[in-house]
C-alpha cells in the first residue's frame, strides 16, 4: 500500500496527469472561543475532471497481492500470518525507504516530536499495511479465524441513540478500522450506514474498480446496513438521505477523508504539525441533533485482538440556556463546527500517540497553503 502523498514525481513533468484538478480557497479562519486556535475552513471546486485510466502501475502489484494472501488465509494457521505479511513488507522496502520515508518521516516527527524512531515506525507502518491486505483476504476465503474485538465506549453511543436523534462516527484511518471497526459495531447490535465515495477502495483505476475494490466493499458491507455513494454532482441527494437516516435514529459512518467533499478544515497537531479533517460530520452536527462520536480501532496483538474505541460524545461550548449557538442570518455556524474540529484533533492525537504506525495518512510540517502546489493527502491517489 503505497502512502497517499501528492508530491510531484518526475514522470508527471513527462505524462498528462489523469488526477481531477481542483481550485481551491480560503473560505475562513475561525477563532475558537476558550482555545486560542485557529481553524482554517477551505472550499474546494472541481476545475477540470481528469480521464480515468483503465490501468495503473500499481494494480497488477495489488492483483498479485490480493491472490498471494487469499492462499495465506486459505492455507496457512493465523499464528503464521503476522510473520508472512513482516517478511513480505520487506520486499520492496529500500524504494520506500528512498521514495516515501523522507517526507513520512518529516511528517510524523512534526507531530509526534524529534525523539520518535521514525525509521522504526516506517517499516512498522508497512507490516500494518501487508496486515490490512491479510485482514479483508481472512474475510473473503471463509476461514474460521474469529479474533477477540473488543468495543470500548458503546454505551455513551447507546445513550445518544436513546435522545432519538441518530448518530455520527467520525472514523479514523487506522489500518484497522475499515473492517473491525464496522464489524465490532455490526457485532454489538449497532447497524450503520457508511459514507462512501465510488472510488472507495484499494485502485481508482478502471481495473481497480472492476475487481480489486469489490474485494474490500464486499467485507465491508457485511457490517453495515447500507453504504451511502457520495456523487459530487448530486451532494444534495447525499445530504437528505444521510439527515433522513439521523432522523429516523441511525448510525452514520464518515470516515476522515478531506479529498471527497467540497470543503475541508485545517488544525494544529501535535509539536508543529498541521492535520486537514473533513467538515462533512461537524456540519451534520451543527445543523441537527444528531450527537457526534470519535471512533479509532487498533491491532492490539496481530490477528489475535483488536481494539475499538469509540470516544465519549464531542460535545462543544454550550450557551448559558443549554442550548447551541444559532447561526448569524441562517448560514453555517462555523465557530460551532470548529470547536468540533478541535474536539476531534484532540482524539485523533492522542489515537496516534498509542499506535502511531498504524495510521494509514500521516499530515504535515506545513499549512495547507504553504505547500507546493497546494497538494493534500489522497486526493487523486491513483
Amino acid at each position: 500500500m503505497r502512502l497517499p502523498w501528492l508530491g510531484k514525481s518526475r514522470r508527471a513533468g513527462r505524462t498528462p496527469s489523469s488526477a481531477d484538478t481542483f481550485h481551491t480557497e480560503t473560505i475562513a479562519d475561525v477563532l475558537v472561543p476558550g482555545r486560542a486556535e485557529h481553524v482554517r475552513f477551505f472550499g474546494r471546486r472541481l476545475v477540470s475532471a481528469g480521464r480515468l485510466r483503465t490501468f495503473n502501475n500499481k494494480d497488477l502489484r495489488e492483483l498479485l497481492l490480493a491472490a498471494f494472501y487469499l492462499g495465506v488465509a486459505a492455507v496457512l494457521p493465523a499464528s503464521r500470518w503476522a510473520a508472512v505479511c513482516s517478511r513480505v513488507s520487506g520486499l520492496r522496502l529500500k524504494r520506500h525507504m528512498r521514495k516515501e520515508f523522507p517526507r513520512y518521516g518529516v511528517a510524523t516527527r512534526a507531530v509526534l516530536g524529534s525523539d520518535i524512531d521514525a525509521e522504526k515506525q516506517f517499516r512498522a507502518f508497512r507490516a500494518a499495511a501487508h496486515r490490512w491486505r491479510l485482514l479483508v483476504a481472512a474475510h473473503l476465503v471463509g476461514n474460521k479465524w474469529s479474533p477477540v474485538i473488543r468495543l470500548e465506549g458503546l454505551e455513551g453511543l447507546q445513550a445518544a441513540l436513546d435522545r432519538g436523534h441518530g448518530a455520527i462516527i467520525w472514523c479514523d484511518q487506522f489500518t484497522s478500522q475499515t473492517v473491525i471497526g464496522k464489524r465490532a459495531l455490526y457485532e454489538a447490535g449497532i447497524e450503520t450506514h457508511q459514507l462512501s465515495v465510488s472510488a472507495h477502495g484499494i485502485s481508482g483505476s478502471k481495473f481497480g474498480r472492476r475487481f480489486l475494490n469489490p474485494m474490500l466493499i464486499q467485507v465491508e458491507n457485511r457490517f453495515l446496513k447500507s453504504r451511502i455513494v457520495f456523487d459530487r454532482a448530486d451532494a444534495y441527494h447525499v445530504t437528505s438521505r444521510i439527515q433522513k437516516i439521523l432522523g429516523n435514529n441511525g448510525v452514520v459512518l464518515i470516515t476522515n477523508a478531506v479529498h471527497a467533499g467540497s470543503t475541508f478544515t485545517e488544525a494544529g497537531i501535535g509539536e508543529n504539525g498541521w492535520t486537514h479533517l473533513a467538515s462533512s460530520p461537524t456540519n451534520f452536527a451543527a445543523r441537527g441533533k444528531a450527537a457526534l462520536f470519535s471512533m479509532s480501532t487498533f491491532e492490539t496483538d496481530p490477528f489475535r485482538q483488536y481494539l475499538a474505541v469509540v470516544s465519549p460524545e464531542l460535545v462543544p461550548a454550550w450557551t448559558p440556556t443549554g442550548e447551541r449557538a444559532p447561526r448569524a442570518g441562517g448560514t453555517k455556524n462555523m465557530t460551532l463546527q470548529a470547536e468540533y474540529v478541535l474536539l476531534k484533533r484532540d482524539h485523533l492525537l492522542e489515537a496516534l500517540k498509542l499506535y502511531p504506525e498504524q495510521m494509514m495518512v500521516w499530515f504535515g510540517q506545513h499549512r495547507f497553503t504553504e505547500r507546493p502546489g497546494n497538494v493534500l493527502p489522497g486526493d487523486g491517489d491513483l
